[in-house]
């Protein structure tokens, strides 16, 4: 299997400030979300899905409980559904 080495700088999350969003997004980033009844699809181009591998990972370094709220209004595409990426412990 062939693989390919990526080397990305992600944020640290504070509990008092949060995640930086500003340093997770990539140029020309598209992401949008949609539910039905069945399903929930999340649709994004390159930028976008290395945008969420950021966010991911930034999140995957928090030391407590957190989570990030993205919609239409921040950082999501017109006509999103919500979306909110939570810790588990």
């Amino acid at each position: 299997m062939e693989t390919e080495k990526i080397i990305l700088e992600i944020p640290t999350y504070s509990q008092e400030k949060g995640l930086d969003f500003g340093f997770c997004w990539e140029d020309n980033f598209s992401i949008f979300v949609e539910k039905n009844e069945k399903e929930t699809t999340i649709k994004a181009n390159k930028e976008g899905l290395v945008s969420l591998a950021k966010i991911f990972l930034a999140l995957s370094e928090a030391e407590k409980h957190c989570h990030i709220h993205l919609d239409q209004h921040n950082s999501l595409e017109e006509n999103s559904v919500e979306l909110i990426i939570e810790t588990s412990a």
